[in-house]
């Protein structure tokens, strides 16, 4: 059947949750505890082994292969605009980010501040006033930050439109 990325990271989540929930049903079902004298008969819960292994193990075999397919997807489908692999903006999108960060921090300085506090937070007990200055283009650095942002924002939508419209085979 056909997936889009995001169609296909659905379905991943609905197994991993559908595996849980058998998890946690084995865990209460498998073992019971019987007081003395009580008939293990009458508190038994209903289970069974070997269909709880089998559609746990049909559930894992499952996920394995809509992992796959993404895998491939992702490690195989370029995006536009960014002759970037999926995986590649995986990794490029965080690294823009870090980026824009940083470049908000250092735009947002003055050019001349007045240090308030001591080394590690601690205020100082000097007397003395010392000042920090941007050994920068605080006006480079704003223009910096404006591309940074048009550029992840542009990375985020073309990834959003391949996950969202391309479609790849997954076999159940």
């Amino acid at each position: 059947m056909k997936y889009t990325s995001a169609e296909a990271n659905k379905l991943l989540r609905e197994k991993n949750d559908m595996l849980r929930q058998n998890e946690k049903k084995e865990d209460l079902s498998s073992e019971f505890i019987v007081s003395l004298g009580e008939d293990p008969e009458s508190v038994r819960p209903e289970y069974d082994y070997a269909a709880a292994q089998s559609e746990m193990n049909r559930l894992a075999e499952e996920i394995r292969k809509i992992k796959h397919a993404i895998n491939l997807f992702n490690a195989t489908t370029v995006v536009p605009d960014f002759d970037m692999t999926i995986d590649e903006m995986l990794v490029y999108i965080p690294q823009l980010t870090a980026a824009k960060a940083k470049y908000e921090q250092m735009s947002s300085r003055l050019p001349k501040q007045r240090r308030d506090e001591g080394r590690y937070g601690r205020f100082s007990s000097s007397n003395l006033v010392e000042y920090i200055y941007a050994n920068y283009n605080i006006a480079e650095a704003e223009e910096d930050y404006q591309k940074i942002s048009r550029t992840l924002a542009k990375a985020q939508t073309a990834l959003d439109v391949v996950n969202n419209t391309v479609q790849f085979e997954i076999e159940l």
